[in-house]
């Protein structure tokens, strides 16, 4: 294993944190979104459940057009990406309440510099700030290359 030494930047992490009313307001932010999230779920599997009859209104339940059979598959490879899109935005969000829970909310976990308010605004569970988030994508950019 690697370890690096503690540098300045690190130890102000640890002492950094955001305002009470802040941290109180972008709670209910993210649980606001965890609420969306998890309704926009069981809707998605309430449809599925339904079945493919109910759904389009179709008197048969399969597609006996090729064309038909390919536009079904397509929906359906769209709504499991959605799906898994959308429980990796719940695994981000719960991250974030545990980050408020133990004071690390708000804070890039690269610099240690307050993450801007309007990021948190748009991204309530970022974990960094814009620079380094530009900076990490600038790296993965140039490794695909």
């Amino acid at each position: 294993l690697f370890f690096k030494s503690v540098t300045p930047k690190e130890n102000k992490m640890a002492t950094k944190k955001l305002a009470p009313e802040k941290l109180k307001h972008y709670e209910e932010v993210i649980r606001s979104e965890l609420r969306e999230s998890i309704a926009y779920i069981e809707s998605i599997n309430k449809e599925q459940s339904l079945g493919a009859r109910e759904s389009s209104g179709d008197l048969s339940s399969y597609a006996y057009h090729q064309a038909d059979q390919g536009s079904d598959t397509n929906l359906m490879e769209q709504t499991v990406m959605m799906l898994e899109s959308e429980r990796e935005k719940i695994r981000h969000l719960n991250e974030a309440l545990r980050r408020i829970e133990d004071g690390t909310y708000g804070i890039c976990e690269f610099c240690g510099e307050f993450i801007q308010e309007s990021r948190l605004e748009v991204i309530p569970y970022a974990t960094c700030c814009v620079a380094c988030k530009e900076k990490n994508e600038d790296k993965k950019r140039r490794q695909r290359r």
